[in-house]
């Protein structure tokens, strides 16, 4: 039989039989361009292969790396948004916030509480840059708050890691609010004499790095992580010049003395283990 006359049932059948592709098993690195089998991506803790880029992880990912297993207790969980300023934009705060809570499971893009790293007490306060950008908002602000004054009052070491792209303008000066308010508490934490430790993933940009995120006694950055206040772009075209190569990844940042430390996600929990123990 010719092919024009073949029968298309069994055209339909052979293409079944076909081997289909799945989706989603590679990965674009965002720094590399690379693409990536994505198991081996997860292997790796969302580490690139190629240039060691460190993707984002989730909350539950982060606290398993950085807590003794089963250790982590939630403060807050009640804590939730709402709209003090009727806002909107091309669409309603409140529906926007309903959006990430339903996509997220979480009431905001913070995550805070206390646990254990190598049988060391601490208070861990973690950004959740899938809830509108990691964006600051007043909650997020009050549980940084809270942690603080908590890990004062027991005395235990304070470790907040950032992923945000800043105040979350949805609340106007009430977020701004957040950047003088986180660095209070801070700053009570060091009249206190108990350790901060920031430690800044990527992206950690706008009011989030222009408080609390840099005033740690100890800042440590994960390898290629994108950290600043305004965007590349914004600087490029308000300055009218070139930005160096590398502007703005920790490795920049710490080589101009911004920061103190570049550490790989698989060394995180172990440095921090020896750094508490010497503070």
């Amino acid at each position: 039989m010719a092919w024009f006359q073949k029968d298309k049932t069994t055209a339909d059948e052979d293409l079944d039989k076909r081997p289909k592709s799945a989706e989603g098993l590679w990965v674009k690195c965002n720094h590399c361009r690379e693409i990536i089998y994505r198991k081996e991506l997860n292997r790796n803790l969302r580490v690139c292969p190629k240039c060691d880029y460190h993707f984002p992880i989730t909350v539950e990912e982060r606290i398993g790396l950085l807590l003794d297993e089963g250790s982590f207790k939630e403060w807050d969980a009640d804590l939730s948004p709402i709209d003090p300023l009727g806002f909107r934009d091309v669409q309603k705060y409140r529906d926007r916030l309903k959006n990430a809570q339903e996509q997220t499971g979480r009431r905001d893009a913070l995550l805070s509480g206390t646990g254990m790293i190598e049988g060391r007490a601490v208070a861990l306060a973690v950004f959740h840059y899938g809830f509108m950008g990691g964006s600051m908002g007043s909650v997020v602000g009050e549980r940084i708050f809270r942690a603080a004054e908590r890990a004062a009052g027991s005395r235990i070491p304070l470790i907040v890691v950032t992923a945000s792209g800043g105040a979350r303008m949805q609340e106007g000066i009430l977020s701004l609010m957040q950047m003088a308010k986180t660095a209070a508490a801070v700053g009570r934490l060091q009249q206190a004499r108990v350790p901060y430790v920031s430690i800044l993933t990527d992206p950690t940009y706008g009011g989030v790095t222009a408080s609390v995120a840099t005033l740690g006694d100890v800042i440590l950055a994960e390898p290629k992580a994108l950290i600043g206040f305004a965007g590349p772009r914004v600087i490029e075209q308000t300055i009218k010049q070139q930005l160096p190569p590398g502007f703005q990844r920790a490795e920049f940042l710490l080589e101009h003395g911004m920061i103190d430390r570049i550490v790989e996600r698989k060394k995180m929990k172990q440095v921090l283990a020896t750094l508490l123990a010497c503070l």
